[in-house]
């Protein structure tokens, strides 16, 4: 039920519409989450962009801003956790779980 559900609202936010008119670009970024790593360790984004984690590992992984900005609960295999970024900066995140799994999300 809970990996329906986060599949779910990865899909609506793909589909709705942004303020101004604007749709939200149809090919949003996805990070995979494989071999205790993150695909893309290093992702340039524009803002009002929602970027997408998967968990392809068997094991449990998290993804979680170093600022406390946001955080996945634990992602079992296959299972997805996505955040709009609003705001221009530097994201940092890792795996709560595994320290060294870490990423950064450049919002310009």
């Amino acid at each position: 039920m809970k990996r329906a559900l986060a599949i779910l609202a990865v899909l609506v936010l793909l589909v709705l519409p942004v303020v101004g008119g604007a749709t939200q670009e149809a090919s949003a970024p996805q990070i995979s989450i494989e071999h205790f790593a993150f695909g893309t360790p290093m992702l340039s984004v524009t803002v009002g962009t929602t970027v997408t984690w998967v968990n392809h590992d068997d094991d449990l992984h998290t993804v979680a801003s170093s600022d406390g900005l946001f955080a996945s609960p634990g992602l079992d295999t296959d299972d997805v956790f996505a955040y709009h970024f609003t705001a221009p900066g530097t994201y940092a995140y890792r795996c709560a779980l595994h320290p060294h799994m870490t990423g950064t999300i450049i919002v310009q």
